[in-house]
């Protein structure tokens, strides 16, 4: 058996105690006996998670549920193999469980024909459905959910005391989960998401990707004041709100306005 590793009280994150980065941030919350996890990564790792989870001596049989995230598939490939070997059940935002039910790989960013990704998609149930503020309940621990959208329509984040398990809202960095019209993404809520974390007290960020981190405001106003600019710019196409070059387009070719020092014809 291996010593158990918490980040936080009644809360290991899987990679960091297994000393070695599998996937994505796998969260296993815990009070005694009970537990539940927090996504489960690819497919082809989904053992090496549970075989952790035997070293540190938590019973199978006591897994609550597996929660998504989210649906994309760097997150929840493995959900329908985890649930097939705990013989649990599966937990998500009503969003995620169209995607989930039917495994579209489109938008669980499975497949990218553009950059020849073709990943597959097992499809996988969803029994239990969470909103914002319900409870999950894990032994005498409650975990506050919060609907967090942006990244995806079906993004979730969990507050557990001080802690807040992030999701893909954002990383120590100040990078933010992919932003995709096709997956659900929407740059107004991302920005009021962002802006929830940085009102709320909570004092700990736990992201679904990379290390945790203290929250801190000015960082965090920092990313939002980034992420509004993107509302008025033309990389992110459809779900900009405005493109103001193109008023001032407008504007010059009214005007016959050409640059100083190019000859017009």
């Amino acid at each position: 058996m291996l010593t158990r590793k918490p980040i936080y009280p009644g809360v290991i994150e899987l990679n960091f105690q297994a000393g070695e980065v599998l996937g994505c941030n796998v969260y296993l919350v815990y009070d005694q006996d009970e537990w539940l996890l927090i996504d489960i990564g690819y497919e082809e790792t989904v053992e090496d998670f549970v075989e952790i989870i035997r070293l540190i001596d938590f019973p199978l049989s006591r897994c609550k549920t597996v929660v998504a995230t989210h649906a994309d598939v760097d997150h929840i490939q493995g959900l329908a193999k985890i649930k097939q070997i705990l013989k649990t059940t599966a937990t998500g935002h009503p969003n995620a469980v169209q995607p989930l039910r039917t495994g579209d790989t489109l938008v669980t960013l499975a497949e990218i024909k553009a950059q020849n990704l073709h990943l597959t998609m097992p499809p996988v149930e969803i029994e239990h459905e969470v909103n914002d503020g319900d409870i999950l309940r894990v032994g005498k621990l409650e975990l506050e959910v919060w609907h967090t959208p942006g990244h995806t329509n079906s993004q979730l984040a969990f507050r557990h005391g001080d802690l807040l398990l992030s999701g893909d809202n954002i990383y120590r960095d100040g990078c933010i989960g992919a932003i995709a019209a096709h997956h659900g993404s929407d740059i107004k809520a991302f920005i009021q998401s962002l802006e929830r974390i940085r009102d709320s007290d909570v004092k700990w960020l736990a992201p679904s990707h990379g290390p945790i981190f203290a929250k801190d405001n000015d960082f965090l106003n920092r990313t939002i004041d980034r992420v509004r600019g993107y509302l008025q710019m033309a990389d992110f196409g459809t779900l900009a709100e405005s493109w103001p070059l193109m008023d001032q387009w407008d504007d010059e070719v009214a005007k016959g306005i050409l640059p100083e020092g190019l000859a017009g014809s």
